[in-house]
């Protein structure tokens, strides 16, 4: 992984690039704002400037911005002139966001992943697309809608999902790699995303015995206050069998399903020159279920760390082969030692810290993570 920073104007840009002598490559990217005084507007108007200009140093390699998630401050008051902005910088590309405020007491922050000699195209109002090979990568970004509760919604988003797989020939239980559902007031509505969930997984022959998809299930909202659930997916055409695998860390955690949740720890694709892995969102648990170190921030932090380390050891992986970092915090007041951590453990790597409740109280953080490991195989390029 060759990792890099820059600043652009008042907005700090650390990227993480996976290059292939044999196929085409990947880019990760985390673009964070300097300044906090600054106000909305020009927080905007540096990050789409440090955007264009990401953009501008990789175009001779012929990158392109295939996803940006934007994490906001106030989703109601920002969201629609930041997906404007951002929209016109990136064309078309899957641009999602999230009310998730940046802890460095910014009011925006983003998540950017390009690939090379790619183009981009428009499935439908949620979802875009990337043919490449035998490959079609899908990202569906902000599906929501607006319905009686969460558990409509959720039963919605995922109805959504099966429908748009199937008018390409694909379906959820083979192709969907990885899901994020953002849950306004995570404490009381959490639950029946998990029931939605479930029942949708049932009904597709995703059980404990076949398998679950990766996903991040934490607090967010969406700038209608009657939008209580939003979901963002990756999805991929074309994957042959044993491409995909899944990560378990069982001396470290147990499976989710064990207290009722159906999603997998970890996932794992393999293309001919390497390996993607999706961690999702891992918190301070034991191999039992139990919180790990209730109230003590530092110490669920480095137990949430060794847990993402068993999977990414799992996977054939480590924190060298890891692409971008998004934490997750309950607590404010936490941001200032967890951003001392993580500072000193991986200075060089794309990361945000947000201000986002895990799905149990007595977690006081969680994290996310890709990694992207080089290794021969039989598959398809990318």
């Amino acid at each position: 992984m060759q990792y890099s920073r820059n600043t652009y104007s008042q907005a700090e840009v650390k990227s993480a690039k996976f290059v292939s002598a044999n196929a085409d490559g990947e880019m990760h990217s985390i673009i964070n704002i300097s300044d906090p005084i600054l106000s909305f507007s020009q927080q905007l108007s540096a990050v789409s400037g440090a955007l264009k200009q990401l953009i501008a140093d990789n175009t001779k390699e012929c990158y392109k911005a295939v996803m940006v998630r934007l994490l906001l401050s106030d989703a109601a008051n920002q969201s629609q002139m930041a997906m404007a902005e951002i929209s016109k910088v990136v064309g078309t590309c899957a641009v999602a966001y999230v009310q998730q405020p940046p802890l460095n007491g910014t009011k925006l922050s983003a998540v950017v992943y390009m690939m090379q000699n790619v183009d981009v195209e428009r499935v439908d109002d949620f979802t875009v697309q990337v043919k490449k090979g035998q490959f079609t990568h899908l990202w569906s970004a902000n599906v929501c809608s607006p319905l009686v509760d969460t558990l409509a919604e959720t039963h919605s988003q995922l109805t959504y999902l099966e429908n748009m797989l199937a008018s390409k020939g694909l379906n959820i239980a083979d192709n969907c790699i990885r899901t994020w559902f953002y849950v306004q007031n995570i404490d009381v509505n959490y639950a029946a995303v998990v029931k939605a969930r479930r029942d949708n997984f049932n009904e597709n022959n995703l059980t404990v015995d076949t398998h679950y998809i990766s996903s991040t299930g934490i607090g967010g909202r969406h700038a209608q206050k009657e939008v209580t659930s939003i979901l963002d997916a990756y999805s991929v055409g074309g994957l042959q069998e044993n491409q995909m695998g899944f990560l378990y860390a069982a001396d470290n955690m147990n499976r989710t399903s064990d207290y009722g949740v159906t999603f997998e720890r970890g996932t794992y694709v393999d293309y001919a020159d390497r390996r993607q892995v999706y961690v999702s969102g891992t918190a301070s648990i034991d191999n039992k279920g139990n919180v790990v170190a209730e109230g003590d921030i530092v110490a669920q932090t480095d137990r949430m760390l060794l847990n993402v380390k068993a999977l990414l050891t799992e996977a054939g992986a480590d924190f060298s082969d890891v692409a971008h970092i998004v934490v997750y915090l309950r607590d404010v007041a936490d941001y200032g030692v967890v951003s001392r951590v993580f500072k000193q453990r991986f200075p060089e790597m794309p990361l945000v810290i947000t201000l986002a409740p895990v799905c149990r109280p007595g977690w006081l953080i969680e994290m996310e993570c890709m990694a992207v490991a080089g290794r021969k195989t039989s598959f398809g390029k990318l």
